[in-house]
Order: C-alpha cells, then sequence, then structure tokens
C-alpha cells in the first residue's frame, strides 16, 4: 500500500532541547535544536513551516525535517508564528513576526546552545507558505538572512490569490485580493520585491498539487532576469509534502542544496 505524502505531518520526532521567546505572544517562540557531534559554532538554520499560514498548522508538522537537520550537524530553530485565525494573526502579525524572530533568533540561540551556534544570519529553510515567508524576510530585511532555501514556497501571492490556492487562503492572510488591498501585495508579495539580492535556491516537485510548480518556474526565470541571486531544482515526480521528508527519495537533494547554502556562509 502506498504510504501517504501527509504522513509526515503528523510523525512523532524527539522533543526539541530548548524553547525560546522572541516575544510575548505564546506564539511567539521557536524550538531549537542541538547540532549532532562536536565543531565549532555554525551559522543556525531556521525552519519556517507551512500550512498557508493557517492556525490549524503549526511547526511541530517540521520536528521530523528539523531531527534530521540537527543531526546532520546544524543547529536548527523552528520558528513559530502568529497565524490567520488567530488574535494578531494575518496582516500584518504574520510578517512582522517572522521579520522579528528571524532577526533575534541567531542570538537567542547562541546564548541557548552555547558554543554551537554563531550569531551570524541565519539559513531560512521555508516550505509551502514558509517559503513565502522565507523569501519575503531575505527581500524585506536582507542583512539579516545569510541564505534562503524556499522549498515548493508561495512565491507569487497575486498569482496564488488568482488561482485560489488552498480555497482563500491568500485573501485570509492579506485582507482581501491585489484590487482590494494593492498596498499590502506591495509590501508582502515576493514577485514585487525583485530584486532579491539574498543568495537564494527554490526546490519544487513536478506533481505538486497543493503549490504548482509552474509558480516557481516563472517566479525564478523573472525574478533572475531583473538580477535576483537565485536557481530553481525541479525535481521530477516530486509531490509537496516529499521536500520535507526526511523518508523520502527528495531528501538527499535538499540536503544537498541546504549544505551548499551552509557552507558557503
Amino acid at each position: 500500500m502506498p504510504v501517504d505524502p501527509r504522513a509526515v505531518l503528523t510523525r512523532p520526532a524527539p522533543e526539541p532541547d530548548r524553547t525560546v521567546a522572541y516575544g510575548d505572544d505564546p506564539n511567539q517562540v521557536a524550538d531549537l535544536r542541538l547540532p549532532t557531534g562536536t565543531g565549532p559554532a555554525r551559522p543556525l538554520v531556521v525552519v519556517l513551516h507551512g500550512g498557508f499560514w493557517r492556525a490549524e498548522y503549526d511547526r511541530r508538522h517540521t520536528g521530523p525535517l528539523a531531527t534530521a537537520l540537527a543531526a546532520q550537524g546544524y543547529p536548527v530553530a523552528q520558528l513559530e508564528y502568529r497565524r490567520t485565525g488567530q488574535p494578531g494573526g494575518g496582516w500584518p502579525g504574520t510578517l512582522t513576526d517572522v521579520l522579528t524572530g528571524v532577526a533575534e533568533l541567531p542570538v537567542l540561540a547562541a546564548d541557548a546552545l552555547p558554543g554551537r551556534v554563531s550569531p551570524t544570519p541565519p539559513i531560512l529553510v521555508g516550505h509551502s507558505a514558509g517559503g513565502h515567508l522565507a523569501l519575503y524576510v531575505a527581500a524585506t530585511a536582507p542583512a539579516t538572512v545569510g541564505g534562503v532555501l524556499a522549498l515548493a514556497p508561495v512565491a507569487d501571492l497575486g498569482e496564488a490569490y488568482r488561482r485560489d490556492l488552498d480555497s482563500g487562503a491568500v485573501a485570509a492572510l492579506l485582507g482581501g485580493g491585489p484590487e482590494q488591498v494593492p498596498d499590502r501585495y506591495a509590501t508582502a508579495d515576493p514577485r514585487m520585491l525583485v530584486p532579491i539580492r539574498t543568495r537564494t535556491v527554490v526546490i519544487h516537485g513536478s506533481d505538486d498539487h497543493q503549490v504548482p510548480a509552474d509558480m516557481s518556474r516563472d517566479f525564478v526565470a523573472e525574478t533572475s532576469a531583473a538580477g535576483s541571486d537565485i536557481s530553481l531544482v525541479e525535481l521530477p515526480g516530486c509531490e509537496h509534502f516529499g521536500l520535507i521528508d526526511p523518508e523520502s527519495v527528495a531528501w538527499p537533494q535538499v540536503l544537498a542544496v541546504l549544505r551548499s547554502l551552509h557552507d558557503d556562509h
């Protein structure tokens, strides 16, 4: 019987080593995981979870991903943020939470995991809506980001709204469509924030039904032509959730791209 690709979302993972707060709200926190082994301090890897920015999806579904990254020797933070359907979530709280968290986590993690985290800009690994958030932070606050690995990102909010991805998810995040709240799209949509100077790699599966791969193809082509430091890796036969599943056939390629970003940092 075929394995359900969504199984990774509920697969148990070890508890984090520490949880730190970057704000007063219960959702303004991050789970930290110590890298396996010994060695010098390394830049933090910040994982931004997906779920179309909705409250029913939280950082816990990235536990297997974060655990696998820590096992490879990376210090990892699973960043939580206020989401649509929660007080303070949506516009602008979801976006300001991630900007604040990414800026503060390297120091918070260095204090919580002594000797293992360098207080330098982190590498962002964002999946789906978390990929949007990673691209948004890189475009808006590039000094706080060392590199971006965007996994099946919602990279073009205007197009995602037109395609009605996840039944109105973008409108729920921003409070309307591009014609109703154009200033919000101008602020939050990576497609409108080019060029993105931070080194960025987008990975997308050709069989993705949640966020169609052609959206990443178009986004990378257009933003690269505008001068962004960005490239695309398309994985034939891969669907949406294999990119965050350490047990998937896509995982070695995801890890190889992250290693290249991290080692260049």
